[in-house]
């Protein structure tokens, strides 16, 4: 059985070219699909691009760029986690998206 899975965690799925992080919470991660953010190694930080940096990921997290993936049929390895204070500047910026004027 694979590890559980976790907001702010960063995977490497089969069949993705970039990273991704992990912006679903924990009890929705338990069906095994998650919404996640693809991290990109450059560009310009922006409010809905992200700059994140861990020991072994740097890049901006493209905040517009939300998808659901089904992890019960990809392979994935987790490959680090950001801090709290990184999760919740990423989630602020996607909870702008769906604001209301």
């Amino acid at each position: 059985m694979k590890q559980a899975l976790h907001q702010g965690d960063i995977l490497k799925i089969e069949s993705v070219r970039l990273p991704v992080l992990v912006v679903s919470k924990d009890f929705f991660n338990q069906t095994g699909e998650i919404i996640a953010c693809p991290v990109y190694p450059a560009g310009e930080a922006g409010p809905l691009h992200i700059p994140v940096r861990t020991e072994r990921a740097e890049g901006l997290v493209q905040c517009e760029k939300l998808t659901l993936l089904d992890l019960n049929v990809r392979g994935w390895t987790k490959t680090d986690r950001i801090r709290m204070e990184d999760v919740i500047n990423i989630t602020d910026a996607i909870q702008g998206i769906f604001d209301y004027i």
